[in-house]
């Protein structure tokens, strides 16, 4: 992903760690498994996954509406997109990568 992109991103998502600490997260997209929940963000084309953190907001992965948007073509889906991702054990084992990667 472009720098510069990257700050854009992170620009929008710049106050969201403060509303997510003090607030419920009703307008956010819910993904759920294993007692484990994500969050979606929308950040133009991006999604945002992130977690609730006691440091603050864990960000696991950012990734383009069309990355989605194609996930779903090969998969087949046709349900809701965070439906679709929540029951999706690949989109869980991408969100682990990323976890598992950043530790070595």
């Amino acid at each position: 992903m472009p720098k510069e992109l990257q700050l854009q991103i992170l620009g929008e998502f710049r106050g969201l760690p403060q509303q997510v600490i003090g607030t419920e997260l009703d307008e956010f997209g819910k993904l759920e498994r294993g007692g484990r929940t994500l969050h979606r963000f929308r950040v133009g084309d991006y999604r945002v996954y992130f977690e609730r953190h006691d440091l603050g907001v864990l960000v696991h992965r950012i990734l383009s509406r069309h990355t989605v948007k194609d996930f779903f073509y090969r998969s087949g889906l046709k349900v809701k997109e965070d439906e679709a991702l929540q029951e999706n054990p690949k989109f869980w084992e991408m969100i682990e990568a990323a976890r598992t990667s950043t530790k070595t």
